[in-house]
């Protein structure tokens, strides 16, 4: 499977509530990047953010519930989806983001309605136990997007022993030690880490090397770049750059970060301008620094992934309900569109499964 076969996998997740009938399956020819015509995987309602076992024979999903996610079995022969576990759905807002740890027996997930993250328990058929809820309160000063708190993502550190969860209704980045045995979260030393008033953190990734990680704030449009400490768990914050170029208009807001496999770049997506920004990452110091801002093929770049070896960048746009694919240059970061997108029913996460 994968680029062995001439082509790479990704699954699609996204809101039903128009003409979606769920999560989608999408091959990209591993030669030209041209993208195939989506399939439908598995129906679900609202299935909009996925993240696979680290097997990569299982595929999660958020989903409205107690559960807060449902769980299929992907078929190696055909990437359909085989439902596993699927609740009914419940009357609360679904969760918007979720991470599985390198063990498999954890996921982490975020509810931004709600103001809450959970650990919840993983088995190996694939079924899911009862989500370990932590709540947060408060606001920040925006006074529409912060007057409560708001979730935005939870992530697994690289040594899989805290989580760090964005709330972007705070303006903090908080980190949790997590017990593997009861899979429960409990506050890190310190329990979080402030950001810029108004800036809002919404998603983070960590680099290679497990000692820096990079928030990206979607009201001020800015990441900052983080030394992790994997004693405490703790968060050091260095300088923010701008994702926006220069004379961008107002009315933007920041989505994805995602560092390139080979550790040397740095992208973010923002709606609005409808760009993904790219950015060189020092390798002695984890600085920024800008290397281009390309249109990204759509409008509202909500979710973007890249292949395992780093060659393809797919965005998905939310607003536009189309998929395109872009070459990246493993050398100077550098992206190139491939010509022509694919239409999905407001794409809200493009995962690679290979």
């Amino acid at each position: 499977m994968g680029a062995r076969t001439g082509r790479h996998r990704l699954f699609v997740g996204t809101y039903t509530r128009g003409s979606s009938r769920g999560i989608y399956s999408i091959a990209l020819d591993a030669e030209t990047g041209e993208l195939g015509a989506p399939e439908l995987a598995a129906e679900a309602p609202n299935p909009t953010f996925l993240a696979l076992s680290p097997g990569r024979d299982l595929l999660y999903a958020v989903c409205a519930g107690p559960a807060w996610a449902s769980s299929f079995r992907i078929d190696p022969a055909s990437s359909r989806l085989i439902p596993v576990q699927q609740t009914a759905p419940g009357d609360g807002p679904t969760p918007c983001h979720i991470a599985v740890g390198r063990t498999g027996r954890i996921a982490l997930a975020a509810n931004y309605h709600l103001g809450l993250a959970a650990a919840i328990p993983l088995n190996g058929d694939g079924t899911l136990g009862e989500p370990r809820v932590v709540a947060h309160t408060g606001r920040g000063p925006h006074p529409s997007r912060q007057a409560s708190s708001h979730v935005h993502s939870a992530n697994f550190a690289p040594d899989n022993r805290f989580a760090v969860v964005c709330d972007l209704g705070l303006d903090r980045i908080h980190t949790y030690a997590i017990d593997m045995d009861c899979v429960a979260l409990s506050p890190g030393t310190p329990p979080f880490v402030s950001t810029a008033p108004g800036s809002g953190p919404r998603h983070l990734a960590f680099d290679g090397t497990g000692r820096r990680a990079y928030a990206i704030n979607e009201l001020d449009n800015t990441i900052v770049g983080y030394r992790y400490d994997p004693a405490t768990g703790g968060l050091s914050p260095g300088r923010a750059v701008s994702v926006l170029p220069a004379g961008c208009a107002a009315g933007a807001t920041s989505a994805e970060v995602v560092i390139h496999p080979n550790g040397r770049f740095l992208y973010g997506s923002c709606r609005g301008p409808d760009i993904i920004a790219v950015f060189a990452i020092d390798g002695v110091t984890g600085a920024l620094s800008p290397v281009e801002a390309v249109p990204c093929g759509g409008r509202g770049p909500r979710h973007f992934s890249m292949s395992p070896g780093g060659e393809w960048l797919v965005c998905a746009h939310q607003d536009s309900d189309t998929l395109c694919a872009f070459r990246a240059d493993g050398d100077t970061g550098r992206l190139r569109r491939v010509p022509g997108s694919v239409p999905v029913p407001a794409p809200v996460c493009a995962l690679f499964l290979d």
